[in-house]
């Protein structure tokens, strides 16, 4: 046994965030339809979020079809839902303690593609428990997506979640790796599959709507202070959206703050042949004897 205390207020809090998250997750997949918009769904989510006395750990993110990752609405967004594969990524956070999850809602007419990760995902949560190496994870979740007849995307990792930190140490390959790590009891990490009937790879895109303070530093423009001090006290390390910043032009703001390297972006990451990408994701706090999922439907 472990000297980790599993009822301690970090623990809690990382269970109440879960809590509020898998609650969240749910409602707002059911509010996915054809001609909904992809602005009001992640606003509504958002503040949905904020209803149930948590706090969003990053923005939504709303992919659609080929893209992967890191993709959320702008400020004047009129995107709406299409007949397409959407993956809605998900966190929430209790005092900077996170839960992240994210699932696929398919309207694309690919459901075997949107069961793929869903499974894997159970394979993956199966064998987890103190001194399994993440390789033994990746293995798991690529032995299930292969069965599908997809590939898992294999430049996209699960992570560990700190305070104040969504993506730490460890990462959870979503294949079979030679190097890995052993987790630990106490530790918390998202595990996250991603699966796609192309080569397996996503690249960068050029759209960017999700930002995250780089290092503190002075700035003169005034817009960019004002938006720099917002920053770190509502947001600190956390990824934030452009919508999210106060004041009348947050894009100029941003730009100013982005060269001077003091906030950087997070690209939209897209499967590089342009294939559909699905995912599902639950955070789980690795026990004595296996582990809890702190994102699971109630």
């Amino acid at each position: 046994m472990s000297d980790v205390d599993f009822e301690s207020e970090e623990y809690e809090q990382c269970r109440e965030a879960g809590e509020i998250l898998a609650q969240v997750r749910d409602e707002a997949a059911e509010r996915v339809e054809v001609g909904a918009s992809h602005l009001e769904l992640a606003e509504w989510t958002e503040d949905r979020i904020r209803e149930l006395g948590g706090e969003p750990a990053f923005p939504v993110n709303i992919s659609i079809d080929e893209e992967a990752a890191h993709a959320t609405p702008s400020i004047d967004d009129d995107s709406t839902f299409g007949e397409e594969m959407i993956n809605l990524d998900i966190g929430v956070h209790v005092d900077g303690w996170l839960a992240d999850t994210a699932v696929t809602v398919d309207l694309s007419g690919h459901s075997e593609l949107a069961e793929a990760p869903a499974e894997a995902l159970d394979a993956a949560i199966d064998v987890v428990e103190p001194g399994v190496e993440t390789g033994e994870i990746g293995a798991a979740i690529e032995e299930v997506i292969d069965g599908y007849g997809y590939n898992p995307v294999v430049n996209l990792t699960g992570h560990g979640l700190g305070h104040w930190e969504q993506h730490t140490t460890p990462n959870i390959p979503n294949r079979a790796v030679s190097q890995s790590v052993e987790l630990q009891a106490g530790d918390v990490v998202a595990i996250e599959p991603f699966a796609t009937d192309g080569g397996g790879k996503v690249r960068e895109g050029n759209e960017e709507e999700i930002f995250a303070l780089e290092e503190e530093g002075s700035v003169r423009n005034r817009a960019a202070r004002e938006a720099l001090d917002q920053i770190t006290e509502e947001f600190r390390t956390l990824p934030f959206a452009t919508r999210w910043l106060d004041g009348t032009r947050p894009e100029m703001a941003l730009r100013r703050l982005q060269r001077q390297d003091i906030v950087h972006g997070y690209p939209v990451l897209k499967e590089a042949d342009g294939s559909l990408v699905s995912q599902k994701e639950h955070t789980i706090i690795v026990t004595d004897d296996g582990c809890e999922v702190t994102t699971r439907s109630r």
